[in-house]
């Protein structure tokens, strides 16, 4: 019995279990470590967005004979370049806008309040499901502005770590450049035979599902927002270059971060014009649609194939665990799981079949 497929899954599941409950309850020795790996993961998760953008550069460079040093170099400047060419053509359309903005917030706060005065004066008149909805909305804007407030003194004191992570992102950036090629072969030393050949082709695995989805998320984010630009330019949606901003960073979450995206510009389609709702609707709708049938097929392909259903289920589970940032990183950290997993399960196979063959 003890050789059955359900009984091994069984007892790894319960030991599983077992670990995570003593975890729980001896949680606080790990504190210290637990704060220390928050102060670097930051920095290191960032540090590798930027490596897995600019190693195909580099690659290309070292291809024709450039020396590593030089590689980085010129992808550095390159990189304070792109930053400043950007912040020069839109730092002052962004900054007009965030002005025009911070100018509006009591007017903006004031059409809000007015169109909830309104619906909850109104609700009785409304079907007993909207009375509930309505409700439940309340009851949600109520913890979001609580949330809000202690978010708002936790942003104020989180200022402070900036300088930090503006040395450690460079640091590790850098680090990832000059050494990447280290890393494999430091881990994979360890073993010997075939087992070293198994731990160098899933290591090789996971850099490659890492690339493709930084690399292919940052293309769909990137193409998502351009259509929306242009969209709230043609309906003349204002604040659309702040707004898409924000939508390029939301929309490298799939499939719910396009929707997070669409909540504050339909509020200002809301306090502006509420028949810009339906024009904002169209636009978002419509670049789902492109994106959903054109982009991600084509950008992403099949490298992750994972059910969206699996996606969405994964990133709110990891939203609940791990807040914003688990969010975000949900998805790559699944694929890279998936990889080891399908490897373990596929190097087990192989072994039953030699066993086999032997007998």
């Amino acid at each position: 019995m003890t050789r059955k497929v359900w009984f091994q899954v069984g007892v790894g599941v319960l030991l599983a279990l077992l670990i995570i409950k003593y975890f729980i309850e001896i949680h606080w020795i790990f504190s210290p470590f637990v704060i220390i790996l928050k102060a670097i993961f930051i920095p290191l998760l960032l540090g590798g967005v930027l490596y897995y953008v600019t190693e195909p550069i580099q690659r290309f460079l070292e291809k024709r004979n450039w020396p590593r040093w030089a590689s980085i170099l010129t992808i550095i400047i390159g990189l304070i370049a792109l930053v400043g060419g950007f912040g020069w053509i839109v730092g002052n359309p962004i900054s007009v806008q965030v002005n025009n903005l911070v100018k509006n917030v009591p007017m903006i706060s004031a059409s809000i309040q007015d169109a909830a005065d309104y619906v909850f004066k109104n609700k009785d008149n409304f079907p007993p499901q909207l009375k509930d909805f309505i409700d439940n909305m309340a009851d949600s804007a109520q913890h979001f502005a609580v949330a809000a407030s202690k978010g708002l003194v936790s942003f104020l004191q989180s200022v402070v770590s900036v300088s930090l992570l503006a040395i450690l992102i460079p640091f590790f950036f850098i680090f990832m450049l000059k050494d990447h090629e280290k890393f494999a072969p430091s881990v994979y030393k360890y073993f010997s035979g075939e087992r070293r050949e198994w731990v160098k082709k899933t290591l090789s695995e996971i850099d490659d599902v890492l690339r493709s989805y930084i690399q292919g998320q940052l293309q769909i984010s990137f193409l998502l927002a351009l259509i929306m630009f242009v969209g709230y330019l043609i309906i003349g949606l204002d604040y659309s270059l702040l707004l898409v901003i924000f939508a390029f960073f939301m929309n490298m979450i799939p499939f719910i971060g396009p929707w997070i995206a669409f909540t504050p510009a339909l509020i200002v389609a809301i306090v502006q014009d509420p028949v810009l709702v339906i024009w904002v609707s169209v636009v978002t709708l419509v670049a789902q649609q492109i994106d959903s049938n054109f982009i991600t097929p084509n950008v992403m392909g099949k490298t992750l194939d994972i059910h969206p259903l699996t996606v969405i289920t994964v990133i709110l589970a990891a939203g609940n665990i791990a807040g914003f940032i688990g969010i975000i990183i949900a998805v790559p950290f699944y694929a890279v799981v998936k990889v080891i997993a399908s490897n373990i399960y596929d190097e087990r196979n192989a072994i039953k079949k030699k066993a086999t063959k032997s007998v």
